[in-house]
C-alpha cells in the first residue's frame, strides 16, 4: 500500500482512525500512573486494530486485537511467566496464521517486546521496554502507509521518554530514603 494512500474510502477511513489512535495514546503515555496508562492503551488498540482492518494488515490487526486482551490480563496477573508466555504463544501463532512476509516481523516484535514489559516490569523500566515496542510499531505503519498511526507512535515514544525524564526527576527529588533503622537522632 502506498504511503499516505486516500485514493479510496477505505484508506482515508484507516487514516482518520490512525488520528483518533494518536489522541489516545497521547492521553495514556502522558500518565504517570500505571493504570490510566493501561486503561487508555485499551481503548488506543481498538482504533489500532480497526485501522489495521482497513489497511488490509492483518498481522498487525490480529496483534494490536491480542494487546487488549494482553493489557487486561497484565494489569491481572501481573508478574505471571505462564500468562505472559500464553500471550507471546498467541502473538506467534497470529503471525504464523496471517504472515504476508518479512514486514510481519515488526508487530510481531512489538507483541513480544510489550508482553514482557506488560508482565514483567513497571514504572520506568515497564516504559523503556515499551519504547522497543513503539519501534517496532512506527516501523509496521511506515509499511502500512498510516500517516496517524505513525504519528501517534513517534507520539508515543516522545511522550514516553518525556514521562520518564519526569518519574526520574521525581525520584531523584525526593531523595533516598531513610528506613526506620538508618535514621540518626541528631
Amino acid at each position: 500500500m502506498p504511503f499516505l494512500d486516500t485514493s479510496t474510502p477505505t484508506a482515508v477511513a484507516g487514516q482518520c482512525v490512525g488520528l483518533v489512535a494518536l489522541v489516545l495514546c497521547l492521553a495514556a503515555f502522558a500518565s504517570r500512573s500505571d493504570e490510566r496508562l493501561l486503561a487508555v492503551l485499551i481503548l488506543a488498540n481498538v482504533a489500532f486494530t480497526l485501522q489495521y482492518v482497513l489497511f488490509g494488515a492483518w498481522v498487525g490487526a490480529g496483534i494490536s486485537a491480542l494487546v487488549i486482551l494482553r493489557i487486561v490480563f497484565a494489569r491481572r496477573f501481573k508478574g505471571s511467566v505462564a500468562a505472559m508466555a500464553g500471550i507471546i504463544a498467541a502473538n506467534v501463532a497470529i503471525a504464523a496464521f496471517a504472515w504476508r512476509g518479512p514486514g510481519d516481523l515488526l508487530p510481531l516484535g512489538a507483541g513480544i517486546s510489550g508482553a514482557v514489559a506488560m508482565f514483567m516490569a513497571r514504572g520506568i523500566t515497564m516504559r523503556v521496554m515499551l519504547i522497543v515496542a513503539t519501534l517496532c510499531w512506527i516501523g509496521t505503519n511506515a509499511l502500512v502507509g498510516s500517516l496517524g498511526a505513525m504519528m501517534a507512535d513517534i507520539a508515543i515514544l516522545a511522550t514516553n521518554l518525556v514521562t520518564i525524564v519526569r518519574l526520574v526527576s521525581e525520584r531523584t527529588r525526593s531523595g533516598p530514603r531513610i528506613g526506620p533503622a538508618t535514621k540518626k537522632r541528631v
